[in-house]
């Protein structure tokens, strides 16, 4: 019925059809599931209802901007969305035609799950207004089981022990977002006294808790009035803030003695949301280190031999290269050499890239058959859509290798986090110069420009040997440039 033009990922989507709609036109992965449902009833038009599809393999939740409204018509090719994954915004654009028959989750949510329903498509214009209120099965059934939840756990009046208990296992888990839960789980605030709260349908979001610990409605356990004594015992449950008690006598200052201003426990902040990208790449990174045997070793390179092409390749031919653009050729060619390195057939270098929203990898691909010229090229494109969510699932996802430089921020050295399943990712620092003894030992010394790499390698894929000979011929082909153009 609907399709995303970018990429096959989206068969994890659960998808509603019925009789005459095209499924979605993609091989189903061995990750995901690809459901169909005949949705055919006495009381409503015939209809289908869309989840949200899973753009990339690690979504596990997107942001959604409608760009069409209930009774909207849309033919084939049309855009219905932009829906942001933790990689990149992707345009949500349809293979048939038809109309929006109820948009089943607002303008701008937020975190709405994959495979949740967002949308219902009629095939009449006649048909809208029956879907006024309509609620997909899923989201109705889910809501009513969170609030009978809710008010089963209710504590009573005559209970004489407190416990401690967590939103997450209070709260079925879709009413709390993941940001929500780990947060009432961290500081031990008892969400369930949010609920509902402001997110999609009620759930609780991070917000709602950062909140109340602002406003006072709830206190952590730690916190002086969250602990409270219970048959001589402690107890540190999560509680309600009550109305404060009558102030107790203040202690007089002896004479003389300088008072101590009361010191605030907290002071004032900001908290300004995660996107979904830094989300993941948070949990990603964390996963690596703690999963992946990192291991490190370092080279320096002398550039100036690589400045001069610069120069020359600029002045002669019009042929503007960055130095960026020679690192990403002298590793493609050393990964050549060392296929231990690079554990594909291909050679397809990710190139980290700084945005708004955080960090991603677009890929170029086979770099080690490209010129200087067509990788720089590929780079600015690649980058200059990245930092606006433009670009292609499988121009970021994959990848080979990664290069990660930061100096053009003036950082020298750095060690940088693999990103699984690669093998190594490279981290360059900034030229310097720097005073050397001459080659042949006589006279002065002599400046020169050098730099400083580090291979942060999986030592259950690469050993030291491997990774040294690798770092040994990237050293020489950049610091020797004229070998890459041969």
């Amino acid at each position: 019925m609907l399709r995303h033009a970018i990429s096959q990922t989206a068969n994890r989507a659960l998808i509603s059809g019925r009789s005459g709609l095209g499924a979605l036109s993609a091989a189903p992965s061995s990750a995901s599931i690809l459901s169909q449902r005949m949705c055919f009833s006495s009381d409503l038009p015939d209809h289908t209802v869309q989840g949200m599809p899973a753009l990339s393999p690690t979504m596990e939740v997107g942001n959604i901007s409608w760009r069409m409204k209930e009774g909207d018509e849309f033919v084939a090719g049309d855009v219905l969305a932009e829906i942001e994954t933790d990689k990149a915004s992707i345009d949500f654009v349809t293979e048939d035609d038809g109309f929006v028959g109820k948009l089943l989750v607002p303008d701008g949510a937020q975190e709405v799950p994959v495979g949740a329903p967002i949308l219902v498509v009629v095939d009449s214009a006649d048909d809208v207004a029956a879907f006024k209120d309509f609620v997909a099965e899923g989201a109705d059934s889910s809501s009513s089981g969170a609030d009978d939840e809710v008010q089963s756990e209710s504590p009573t009046a005559s209970s004489t022990t407190t416990t401690t208990t967590t939103a997450s296992n209070v709260l079925p888990e879709f009413m709390l977002t993941p940001a929500a839960r780990h947060m009432s789980q961290s500081s031990g605030v008892d969400a369930t006294v949010l609920f509902p709260g402001s997110g999609l349908k009620g759930r609780v979001t991070k917000g709602d808790v950062i909140m109340a610990l602002k406003e006072g409605k709830v206190l952590p356990p730690w916190s002086e009035k969250g602990a409270s004594t219970v048959g001589g015992a402690t107890s540190t449950a999560p509680c309600v803030r009550q109305p404060a008690a009558a102030a107790a006598p203040s202690v007089s200052t002896p004479a003389g003695a300088v008072p101590i201003p009361p010191i605030s426990n907290t002071g004032p902040y900001e908290d300004v949301p995660n996107s979904s990208m830094r989300k993941i790449i948070a949990k990603r990174l964390t996963q690596s280190k703690a999963e992946v045997p990192h291991f490190y070793t370092t080279v320096t390179v002398t550039l100036d031999e690589a400045l001069a092409l610069r120069k020359e390749l600029a002045s002669n031919f019009g042929v503007k290269v960055s130095v960026n653009d020679l690192v990403i050729k002298a590793s493609a060619m050393a990964l050549r050499d060392h296929p231990g390195v690079n554990l594909s057939p291909t050679v397809d270098i990710s190139v980290a890239v700084a945005t708004p929203s955080g960090l991603i990898t677009p890929i170029v691909p086979q770099v080690d058959g490209l010129g200087l010229s067509e990788i720089g090229n590929k780079v600015r494109d690649l980058a200059g859509r990245a930092k606006i969510n433009k670009l292609k699932p499988e121009e970021f996802q994959g990848g080979s290798f990664t290069i990660s430089n930061l100096g053009m921020f003036g950082i020298t050295e750095f060690s940088a986090v693999i990103n699984p399943p690669q093998a190594a990712i490279l981290a360059v620092g900034g030229g310097s110069p720097r005073l050397v003894p001459p080659k042949d030992g006589k006279g002065p010394p002599i400046t020169v420009t050098e730099m400083t790499a580090r291979l942060s390698a999986d030592r259950s894929k690469v050993d030291e040997a491997t990774a040294a000979a690798f770092l040994q011929s990237f050293q020489d082909y950049l610091s020797s440039p004229g070998k890459m153009l041969a």
